[in-house]
């Protein structure tokens, strides 16, 4: 067994044993729920409520219900989706990415961030069917036959590559996450005490029984997912990206949102990682296994992150004076001064200055900080994307059709009740399945955890004083 330095910090604290491990995680999945959980539930089952509300109401009377007029054509629906779709990104990131380069850490976080992956590219895909005013037909943008009567897609729109590169992603991340949980289901299944929940985590498990072959197949598998999923974090945002970049609007015709927007994506994604984990250790008493190891390695990638799109912003200004452009110069200069400045200054100071915290040791280390600055991170990139997409739209070539955009109820609804949608998931989903990756965390527990650590140290001592 491969034994790590012991200056590094264990992965898994105290003096956990396998059997440990299983009872830890399977505890939130066979007791029953706590007040909580149930209040929680409660709140993202209202919002939710309200989202079904708004969404029926928009596809029943039209999309005249939402703030939009002749400049701003696209407001809410657009930047919650491009929100949505980079809250996805950390959860593919972690998973494929880490696993590749054989990063020990991603373990305990692997499966939470993969259930938010799934579950926030279902929010987006909300928005996508929203705006279409008409979802009846939604089925245009796939490539059909002719006996549809010829409506074979614009492959020139970056809206169609959206469609392909979106459900490839959710397709992908889905398979992978499924994949990871099925030895957990046969360990759940195994310690099932009633006829039903053994029935349904028999079917769940594929008939797993952890042979040397199951354990080969599953290595060999998540190896090939992980390889697939990797071109997809840079492709996805990229794809989502070029809806703005290939149009001629001063503000959004600029080659460098692929990578600014991918770095936003990954930035945002680990800052949502962070909300969730940071509640779900204290809620599920879990702070053995999420650390704060884990919570520090994260808030170093949203450090790093966070500084990409902040050198981002000050290249889109330079490159807009550079151009001798006087619409693009325009398109900044009202961003950060026109009426919609409040929205901008949110934005920089959320994602730029906020982030910069993190070079202190100790407030990556503060559970409390960690977890007030991921929301700021959240909300900071919320108004990036609304900064994108409405101060370029509110004020085109002709003056007097310029014109100020307001939400409605409506849009608002659509918005907070699809993070209720996402937490009615995300709650459900730490009920009915391990939030760690038990199995896998187990291969560790002989280099990485605490007690293992301690004993080598011991070990070590002793030799030391026998020589």
């Amino acid at each position: 067994m491969h034994k790590e330095s012991e200056l590094r910090p264990p992965l898994i604290l105290g003096d956990k044993t396998w059997h440990d491990i299983t009872e830890d995680v399977c505890r939130p999945v066979e007791s029953k729920a706590n007040k909580w959980w149930w209040l929680a539930f409660s709140v993202s089952s209202a919002a939710l409520l309200w989202w079904i509300i708004s969404v029926s109401y928009t596809l029943g009377t039209g999309l005249g219900v939402w703030g939009l007029n002749k400049t701003v054509g696209w407001a809410w629906d657009i930047t919650n989706f491009v929100w949505w779709v980079g809250i996805g990104h950390a959860g593919t990131l972690i998973s494929a990415i880490l696993l590749l380069f054989r990063q020990k850490w991603r373990l305990s976080i692997n499966r939470s961030a993969e259930a938010m992956t799934i579950f926030a590219v279902i929010c987006a895909a909300t928005f996508i069917v929203s705006h279409m005013g008409r979802p009846w037909v939604g089925y245009w943008p796939l490539p059909l036959a002719n006996q549809f009567g010829s409506l074979w897609v614009n492959f020139n729109s970056p809206l169609v590559w959206d469609v392909f590169a979106i459900s490839t992603y959710f397709s992908v991340s889905l398979v992978f996450w499924y994949t990871g949980l099925i030895p957990d289901f046969a360990v759940i299944r195994d310690r099932a005490k009633t006829k039903m929940s053994k029935r349904i985590y028999t079917i769940l498990s594929f008939g797993w029984v952890g042979s040397a072959k199951n354990w080969q197949r599953f290595e060999e598998v998540s190896l090939v997912l992980a390889g697939l999923s990797t071109p997809l974090v840079l492709s996805v945002h990229s794809v989502v990206s070029m809806d703005f970049a290939t149009s001629v609007i001063p503000g959004w015709h600029t080659t460098i949102f692929p990578p600014y927007f991918v770095a936003g994506a990954i930035f945002s994604g680990f800052a949502m990682v962070q909300t969730l984990l940071i509640i779900v250790r204290k809620v599920l008493n879990l702070e053995d296994y999420i650390t704060i190891y884990h919570i520090d390695m994260m808030n170093r990638i949203i450090l790093i992150t966070g500084s990409i799109v902040g050198v981002a912003y000050i290249t889109e200004f330079f490159i807009a004076w550079y151009s001798g452009v006087e619409y693009e110069q325009y398109a900044f200069i009202n961003r950060a001064t026109g009426p919609y400045w409040w929205a901008y200054w949110s934005m920089m100071t959320c994602n730029v200055i906020t982030p910069q915290l993190f070079w202190s040791s100790k407030l990556r280390e503060n559970v409390f900080a960690t977890f007030i600055i991921s929301i700021f991170v959240n909300v900071g990139m919320w108004f990036e994307r609304f900064v994108i997409i409405v101060t370029s739209l509110h004020r085109d070539y002709i003056p007097s059709s310029w014109a100020m955009y307001h939400p409605t109820w409506v849009e608002a609804g659509i918005y907070i009740g699809s993070i209720g949608l996402f937490f009615t998931c995300f709650l459900i989903f730490a009920r009915v399945f391990p939030v760690i990756a038990m199995s896998e965390l187990k291969t560790i527990i002989k280099s990485s955890s605490e007690g293992e650590k301690k004993k080598a140290a011991k070990h070590s001592n002793k030799s030391e004083s026998h020589a």
